[in-house]
């Protein structure tokens, strides 16, 4: 049995994503080689290789691949795939983009967002968000499965895997880069940061979003969004955390004005500590907060950083 794990990365850096995605593989067992593509792609091969439980890095270094279209990923994989029992990838834009295509290829079903390994053709996996666990088990002889990186420790370095060239340039005549609009900040990626702290509709406005950067700076913290601050034009909807958003699972995450819906709290309830500041007690937030303070988030914000 050997799985694929294709390899997540931003800007010639390996995310750490990648480390989660390994770790499930290794708990469904067997050789794990991680493949790398892109275009100078070396570096980020070189992280990969470092993986504890990595046995090989396949490198597709070729400027069909530079932005992960899921056309020429896609095929690339479906290529492969045929040498695996399992394909993974991190359940994030790239792998939601690029997976399904590889299953239908394949004509296999896909095994969406796994939380848990139960064995090497059963997995645990949310629905309802959230609220129960479905457990899946597919016959299919091609296993292709995104993974809920929140539900994985990821692994450390420490292995010293081969690294070795995949010559196969994908055809891809069906579609082409344009541009992309990306934000800038200094502050960590929301999936990957060890604190995050959000604001809702109660922030009131965009403006008052603003609020929530000092103690951001001093936690060195993400700033992040429930749905309805986002679909209010307080903020772009990249900052959004929950079900329809980014999946987080911080160290410390402080909800601000946020009252606690479903789809939000799919997204951050994983978070190892929880933190609520809203004004009404009854918010459905405090039932999965840590620490609940009920109050003024416009006077309990500035005395918060002024404490920090």
């Amino acid at each position: 049995m050997s799985i694929l794990v294709l390899a997540e990365h931003h800007d010639g850096q390996l995310a750490g994503a990648t480390a989660h995605v390994v770790a499930a593989a290794k708990a469904i067992g067997g050789d794990i080689d991680v493949l790398v593509a892109g275009e100078n792609v070396g570096a980020v091969a070189e992280a990969a290789a470092k993986l504890d439980g990595v046995s090989k890095v396949r490198v597709a270094d070729n400027a069909v691949y530079a932005h992960q279209l899921a056309e020429p990923m896609g095929a690339l994989l479906a290529e492969l795939a045929g040498g695996y029992s399992h394909v993974l990838a991190a359940a994030t834009t790239t792998g939601k983009n690029v997976l399904p295509r590889v299953a239908a290829l394949k004509d296999v079903s896909q095994i969406s967002e796994i939380v848990e390994v139960v064995d090497a053709d059963t997995f645990k996996r949310p629905i309802y968000a959230g609220n129960a666990i479905a457990t899946v088990k597919s016959a299919d002889s091609l296993k292709v499965i995104t993974v809920r990186s929140t539900g994985f420790d990821a692994v450390g370095e420490g292995g010293s895997a081969a690294v070795e060239n995949v010559d196969i340039v994908a055809d891809n005549s069906q579609s082409s880069f344009v541009k992309q609009e990306l934000a800038q900040s200094d502050r960590p990626e929301l999936a990957a940061a060890k604190v995050v702290i959000s604001g809702g509709r109660g922030m009131g406005s965009g403006e008052n979003f603003k609020l929530l950067d000092g103690i951001a700076d001093k936690l060195g913290a993400a700033i992040g969004a429930s749905r309805a601050a986002v679909d209010a034009g307080f903020v772009p909807n990249d900052m959004q955390v929950g079900q329809t958003g980014k999946i987080v699972a911080p160290e410390l995450y402080i909800a601000v004005g946020i009252s606690g819906a479903i789809q939000h709290l799919a997204g951050m309830k994983d978070s190892k500590v929880i933190v609520a500041i809203n004004k009404d007690e009854e918010a459905p937030i405090f039932q999965v907060a840590d620490y609940g303070l009920v109050g003024d988030l416009f006077q309990i914000l500035p005395e918060l950083e002024s404490k920090l």
